[in-house]
């Protein structure tokens, strides 16, 4: 009798394990002025099945629309897009409550932040109307100072209603954290930025940058699994370039586009990401189109199509991929939902799960650990 009880009990704590194994937080920035919204959200998600349950929210935050997370799962970062008034904000994270406790705010130096980014000493931003990147060292409590360095953008583009000055759209950090990239869709470049994190006020100097096809207007990118390939994607125009990439260098070597064949509508491209395996590429696509295109990675970096399928809602501005890699979630700005398609790693085809997340103008997905 004993001995079977303590296989049960053994059983039971095993399961245990592994179902807290498939367990992450889906940490979701939204658009607060649209409808009713707190600012951010934290869901419970279950890689296994794709189930979610909420987890706890923010107390009121304007406009966080996009966010990241600390390397320790102890710190949240957003931006608060909000013209003139925008600001960047940092937050206690509490992963197994999903608790989020405001800590400070500064001016993020420039309107409209669209896109944010963390290490262990700093938190940098892109701010879209402003034209330019702020930078903001961190404090020992997780809070931020005053941004000790502004990096301005100038020069404008060929479409004269988008591109009528500097419009930095993303900033990312490259593998091995010693550049930072910088996609700026109003003059069609792409800067590479010698990195020094521990710098008083020059953390960020220019090493290059990288003239794309005029009137393109580059909105963001993603490195490949082993960081050799740079994937960027145009939100004008929607092309996908390939690069090889190498100390902050960038050498064309591909383009195509995320656009069907036959496709005769409105679109704007927004978001790209890579599964975790490293073998497939998703990119998002707005106005009529409202698709994800599906993408095979090569051996060589360069992409095959495997179509596009409807993203289910209007206003597909981010997605994600789970960790596990089992499911792509992507977030609606105008349905105001997250539909959640199921993956096959091994076609990279993208099926309906019929899982849904309602909630007002998601426009952020970020997946975390749970505890």
């Amino acid at each position: 009798m004993k001995k079977q009880i303590t296989i049960l009990l053994f059983v039971l704590i095993y399961n245990s394990i592994q179902a807290q194994g498939n367990k992450f937080n889906l940490v979701i920035g939204t658009y607060t002025k649209e409808c009713e919204s707190k600012g951010i959200y934290v869901y419970d998600f279950d890689s296994k099945t794709g189930d979610f349950s909420f987890k706890n929210a923010s107390e009121n935050t304007v406009n966080p629309s996009y966010l990241t997370v600390s390397a320790d799962n102890e710190f949240v970062y957003s931006v608060n897009e909000d013209g003139g008034e925008s600001k960047v904000s940092a937050f206690s994270y509490t992963p197994n409550t999903g608790k989020l406790d405001f800590l400070n705010s500064q001016n993020s130096m420039g309107a409209d932040p669209c896109y944010i980014i963390n290490d262990n000493k700093n938190v940098i931003a892109a701010n879209y109307s402003g034209g330019n990147i702020s930078v903001f060292g961190k404090n020992e409590d997780g809070s931020i100072g005053e941004a000790k360095q502004v990096v301005q953008h100038y020069g404008k583009g060929s479409n004269a209603g988008r591109q009528e000055g500097p419009h930095v759209h993303m900033v990312q950090f490259s593998p091995d954290k010693k550049f930072v990239l910088s996609n700026d869709l109003g003059n069609d470049k792409v800067y590479s930025y010698e990195y020094n994190p521990n710098a008083s006020t020059v953390a960020l100097k220019v090493k290059d940058s990288f003239a794309v096809e005029s009137g393109s207007g580059p909105r963001h990118l993603t490195f490949s699994k082993k960081g050799k390939y740079v994937y960027l994607l145009q939100e004008l125009t929607g092309g996908l370039t390939v690069f090889c990439y190498s100390k902050g260098k960038l050498k064309k070597v591909d383009q195509t586009t995320i656009l069907a064949k036959d496709f005769k509508g409105t679109f704007t491209g927004a978001d790209i990401h890579i599964s975790p395996d490293g073998k497939f590429l998703y990119a998002s696509n707005r106005g009529e189109a409202n698709t994800i295109s599906i993408f095979k990675i090569l051996k060589n970096g360069k992409l095959e199509s495997k179509g596009q399928v409807s993203s289910l809602g209007k206003g597909p501005r981010n997605f994600a991929i789970d960790p596990s890699g089992n499911f792509l979630l992507v977030a609606h700005q105008y349905t105001n939902d997250i539909v959640i398609f199921k993956r096959n790693s091994t076609t990279g085809t993208l099926t309906n799960s019929g899982k849904r997340i309602e909630l007002c103008a998601p426009v952020c997905l970020v997946f975390t650990a749970s505890n």
